[in-house]
């Protein structure tokens, strides 16, 4: 990867599932020369305390820069601040359908309006169930738009044997989607 593309915006909004966040970003960690760009909706605050045993210092401490969700003019907002791409995880069902309309109004969803319009990678990850039509329609207009949406159904191929492989199933997704080698996952039939 070329030194301006060695950045990742992580956006975490108000949708259970935030181990599959924390999963992600303990991953992209240990990932030499990888900057972590980090969002957080409010939304994604309150969750994350009340579905995980972390703060959101804690959370915050992973990421190399954080960024606050009313902050329009920081540089993820911008097309011209170059990043290997965007993941929205959780990604929640306002947020999803902002994003697939284009509605910028906080810097999660500006981040992943600049993502779709530089044409870059934005990976969607949904965690609700079931889903309404309003939900379909709008992942049916992301996708359209660009985006790939990977909902929080990890594989059960792999044999998991606890939390922590079924998490690491969604990440090594995202890994691959976003053309970061990293082995987080056993993969299908794989020999190594």
């Amino acid at each position: 990867m070329d030194e301006a593309y060695k950045r990742v915006v992580v956006g975490l909004s108000g949708a259970s599932g935030m181990p599959y966040a924390l999963d992600l970003l303990h991953t992209l960690r240990r990932i030499p020369h990888l900057q972590i760009h980090l969002v957080m909706t409010q939304g994604a605050k309150r969750v994350l305390v009340e579905e995980a045993e972390t703060t959101v210092e804690a959370v915050e401490a992973l990421a190399h820069a954080v960024h606050r969700s009313p902050d329009l003019g920081a540089p993820i907002a911008s097309g011209s601040f170059r990043t290997v791409g965007m993941v929205v995880i959780p990604c929640s069902a306002t947020t999803l359908a902002k994003i697939a309309w284009g509605l910028a109004d906080n810097l999660l969803t500006r981040a992943a309006y600049v993502t779709l319009k530089e044409r870059r990678p934005l990976i969607l990850v949904p965690r609700e169930a079931p889903l309404p039509l309003p939900s379909l329609e709008a992942m049916v207009k992301a996708a359209q738009a660009g985006a790939t949406i990977l909902p929080a159904s990890p594989g059960f191929y792999h044999k998991p044997q606890n939390i922590e492989d079924l998490l690491g199933f969604i990440t090594q997704r995202i890994l691959d989607l976003l053309d970061i080698p990293y082995p987080r996952s056993a993969r299908w039939k794989d020999e190594g």
